[in-house]
């Protein structure tokens, strides 16, 4: 899906368009499971699904000092371990859980807003033939 926005902040990092196994961030393509802040782009970083997400694999978000952070799941919503949830309200850090899509648009309307938002983003998987 392509997401257009009149008024975006210019030369940060923002959504252009997702689809199954892809999420366009300005003019790059990207492949596979990645966190995203309006400055910083780490991909290669999270597991290969959400149920494998682990309190480890959260230390390169809590260190992009984000007051919240979107949890995309690809092409369904699947919440993670409670303890993945606990970490992120002990540290006072908003924490939303919501699929890849949902997490895309959402994160540019944060972004445009000047928030300091971070998005974990899953893949959405392609739809078996």
């Amino acid at each position: 899906m392509k997401i257009e926005l009149d008024n975006y902040a210019h030369g940060r990092n923002r959504i252009k368009s997702y689809s199954a196994g892809c999420v366009v961030i300005s003019d790059k393509v990207f492949n596979s499971n990645l966190i995203l802040s309006p400055d910083t782009i780490i991909d290669d970083r999270l597991p290969d699904n959400i149920t494998q997400l682990k309190l480890d694999d959260l230390d390169q978000i809590i260190g992009l000092d984000p007051e919240v952070v979107l949890l995309g799941t690809g092409a369904v919503l699947q919440f993670p371990e409670q303890a993945i949830m606990a970490f992120f309200k002990t540290r006072k850090v908003g924490f939303e859980v919501m699929d890849t899509g949902a997490a895309c648009r959402a994160y540019n309307v944060l972004m445009v807003e000047d928030r300091r938002v971070v998005a974990a983003l899953f893949m959405i998987e392609a739809l078996a033939a």
